[in-house]
């Protein structure tokens, strides 16, 4: 009976705990929210308005919705122009970090050698300087040693080498976390290291390339500082086009929402149809 007693005593006090610090959290998580999604939900719904609207009422509603701001972006050649640029760039920064990355963990998870760790740590390094700090570099190597300036891949490759080490750092635990017994049983039967690679841990390592693909595609996307030093007329992207379109129409306040919208609406649609296959690719990592 005491037993018992203590634990129904017991039981009361956690779950207490946890009332008393459920709401707090929550009233932070929507804070959060509202903090991050203000911004964006102001801007699409300032698309849907009048300059007039705005000026008459900046906080309210549409009244009534207008789709000529979105009308009139959308039949802009110079917009598709920024999407295609921006496509093309993202795709390449993409496809360049996912293989070039899975090829640098491979070694750093399956095989042992003297440097390892330390070589691991290097790329964890690289996680502390982003491009900002090669950003002068990175400009005279670009456009005087290779010749890439105002081309796709010149913005691409130096966006890809700097998505290296988070690439990595992600990977390597899935790939650390397939059982060696497997690889030694397809050793067994003939394969080599290489079929090995292709034909079993490229598989299994899927969730964590889908999580690295989609970060280095949003990140690709969203860039503008490379971008802005490498890219020039019709190369540039959307966020460049962005950029010209609020100078070139300051006036034009809706036009604007409605062009910002539409330019980071397919980011965020591709993050948010992919955000399970991320968070469940970064809990491999940490599982890992």
């Amino acid at each position: 009976m005491s037993t018992a007693a203590t634990l129904r005593r017991g039981r009361p006090r956690e779950g207490s705990g946890r009332s008393e610090g459920g709401p707090v959290v929550y009233l932070v998580a929507l804070l959060v929210v509202a903090v991050t999604l203000g911004p964006v939900l102001y801007a699409v719904l300032g698309g849907f308005r009048t300059n007039a609207q705005l000026a008459a009422s900046p906080a309210g509603l549409p009244d009534p919705w207008v789709l000529d701001n979105y009308r009139g972006v959308l039949a802009s050649r110079d917009f598709w122009a920024y999407a295609l640029n921006s496509t093309v760039v993202a795709v390449i920064t993409t496809a360049v970090t996912v293989v070039f990355g899975l090829m640098a963990a491979y070694p750093l998870a399956r095989y042992h050698f003297r440097w390892r760790e330390p070589l691991f740590m290097v790329f964890v390094v690289g996680l502390l300087f982003p491009a900002t700090v090669a950003i002068i570099p990175l400009f005279i190597l670009v456009t005087r040693d290779l010749q890439l300036g105002n081309t796709w891949w010149g913005v691409a490759l130096p966006q890809a080498a700097f998505a290296l080490p988070m690439t990595i750092v992600i990977l390597r635990p899935f790939l650390m976390a397939i059982p060696r017994e497997m690889e030694e049983a397809a050793l067994i039967d003939g394969a080599s290291r290489l079929q090995f690679f292709w034909r079993i841990l490229l598989p299994l390592s899927g969730p964590g390339m889908v999580t690295v693909g989609v970060l280095a595609f949003v990140g690709s996307w969203n860039a503008y500082l490379l971008p802005l030093l490498l890219l020039q007329g019709d190369m540039k992207t959307l966020p460049l086009g962005v950029a010209d379109f609020s100078s070139q129409y300051s006036s034009d306040t809706a036009g604007v929402f409605a062009f910002t919208t539409l330019a980071m609406v397919p980011a965020l649609i591709f993050f948010l149809a992919m955000q399970r296959r991320i968070v469940s690719g970064l809990q491999g990592a940490v599982k890992g």
